[in-house]
């Protein structure tokens, strides 16, 4: 069978995305951007972070033009930023400069500030609430109002924005090691193709832009099976970090001298690892490793996972694919991933017809072999 060119193929394709708009609009009702935007908050913050571009609009709009598919919107979004020039690098941001909205931890009970449940689906029924089928514009409005009316009425008040990092109590009492600084520049993926070994940079970079079901699976695999790790949530906790820039008109970059561009919100996430340390003496301590998970948004369950993957790569471990990073970093981006396994269907007339001519050619000779 020869290989035979296809005719018409621009016409077709052309039709093709008609029909694709046809799907979109043919119930008669168009989503506002907006909408999707107030009312989408957990995919708005997921499609940001895979993304790699804070933008609550755009991610939006990315939404509606995809149909609520989060691969084709993060493909969108990732091919738009592309495109962008990059004016400015902002300021060192310090999650201890958090305006904390969430502030838990598991592994204390009592911690400085107290603990703060913030919004969160862990505390309710999972049950379906049908009366949002009725819900109006004006039954939020009202709602809204009388929220406002008793919130932050409490006797007690905390400082949202100076809350102590609840893992700097354990650096005090020896049993977590210090991190020292590192002033090095940081690499960066989106310039540079990645090489392996990575260095950690490199690896939170590609963590927390990853695909959201795939790191919360391997992250997964990792508690229950390869390597077995059981971490503790040390801190978890979801704010707005102020962004700065230098002034761009003064060369010598003073501290004083920057501008506040706007802040993002992001989740973060310390875990704490039982290891054991072998001291110079040939001692065996029992001491905390620490794993780091960090998102745009309230995207909780992918930073704990985040980190737990942080964790396994960072002590590294031949046995487990969890602990191998060409094996994680490779398999985990939303776009490498969706693209690779939808090429499939694009044509493959030409590849696929010299296999079948293999596999005929070799059921001929097998059949004459046997005949013989």
């Amino acid at each position: 069978m020869g290989y035979v060119a296809v005719k018409g193929g621009t016409f077709a394709i052309e039709e093709s995305i008609k029909r694709l708009k046809y799907e979109r609009l043919k119930k008669g009702q168009v989503l506002n951007c907006q909408d999707i935007a107030s009312g989408m908050r957990c995919l708005i913050d997921q499609i940001m972070s895979e993304s790699r571009l804070y933008s609550e609009t755009l991610a939006a709009l990315t939404i509606k033009q995809a149909e609520g598919s989060p691969e084709e919107a993060v493909f969108l979004l990732r091919a738009y930023r592309s495109t962008l020039p990059r004016k400015h690098y902002s300021r060192t941001v310090h999650s201890a400069d958090m305006l904390v909205e969430r502030r838990i931890s598991a592994s204390f009970k009592e911690i400085p500030g107290g603990q703060i449940l913030g919004a969160a689906y862990d505390y309710t029924h999972r049950l379906i609430d049908f009366s949002l089928n009725e819900e109006t514009n004006e039954d939020a409005s009202h709602w809204l109002q009388e929220f406002n009316k008793v919130s932050g009425t409490g006797s007690e008040k905390t400082d949202l924005a100076k809350l102590p990092k609840v893992l700097d109590y354990l650096r005090e009492e020896g049993l977590l090691p210090a991190c020292a600084d590192n002033d090095s520049e940081p690499d960066d993926i989106t310039k540079e193709s990645v090489q392996f070994p990575t260095s950690r940079s490199e690896r939170l970079q590609i963590l927390t832009s990853g695909q959201t079901g795939a790191v919360t699976s391997l992250g997964y695999a990792a508690l229950r099976s390869f390597g077995a790790l059981h971490p503790n949530v040390g801190e978890l906790r979801i704010g707005n970090l102020p962004v700065y820039v230098d002034n761009p008109f003064n060369e010598q970059n003073e501290d004083e001298d920057s501008y506040y561009i706007g802040e993002i919100k992001v989740t973060e996430v310390e875990t704490l690892f039982p290891t054991t340390v072998q001291k110079g003496n040939g001692q065996k301590v029992l001491e905390f490793g620490l794993g780091y998970g960090i998102c745009y948004g309230q995207n909780e369950t992918k930073a704990i996972a985040m980190s737990i993957l942080d964790r396994c790569l960072e002590i590294g471990n031949a046995e487990h694919p969890t602990h191998n990073e060409e094996f994680v970093l490779l398999h985990i981006d939303a776009v490498e991933s969706t693209g690779f396994i939808s090429h499939l269907k694009l044509p493959h007339y030409v590849t696929f017809q010299s296999e079948l001519d293999s596999v005929r050619k070799s059921r001929k000779e097998r059949k004459l072999t046997n005949e013989t």
